[in-house]
């Protein structure tokens, strides 16, 4: 039976490191990029009060659907088994909750995250999206360095 692993992809670094590694660990299996556009990075506060930048979003939407170019793109380079199904998906809302959503919704049977590495005090003050996807997910995650 073919497993089927979601990868939530932001751009940096750790990320691609878990797009590689699903590539790598699970050649022949079906794999998904998520990008999750959070529509509250589009909001600007100022001295008049706030406003909603749906331009920014949109450039956020944009964006997700270049990094799952960029992940097809990848997975040709890498010569991986032609078997391997890699599917994209660009969601709106909370990255965490999206992600973890998205895999019940899904039939997700792995997650493979990315972890920026942060700790202390940056970790608590910032919040974590892989450290809330690990105790949130119904499904085993891996988490990339």
């Amino acid at each position: 039976m073919t497993k089927h692993i979601l990868v939530p992809l932001d751009g940096s670094e750790p990320s691609w490191a878990a797009f590689e590694h699903a590539l790598d660990q699970y050649e022949g299996e079906r794999i998904t990029v998520l990008h999750v556009a959070d529509p509250s990075n589009a909001v600007y506060t100022g001295v008049e009060g706030g406003y909603y930048d749906g331009a920014a979003f949109d450039r956020a939407l944009e964006r997700g659907e270049e990094l799952c170019d960029r992940a097809r793109e990848r997975l040709e380079e890498a010569g991986t088994d032609s078997s391997t199904v890699l599917e994209t998906a660009v969601e709106r809302g909370r990255p965490a909750r999206t992600i973890v959503r998205y895999g019940d919704d899904h039939d997700v049977d792995l997650v493979v995250i990315g972890s920026h590495g942060r700790s202390g005090v940056s970790r608590v003050l910032l919040g974590s999206v892989a450290e809330t996807v690990v105790r949130r997910a119904a499904m085993p995650v891996t988490v990339v360095r």
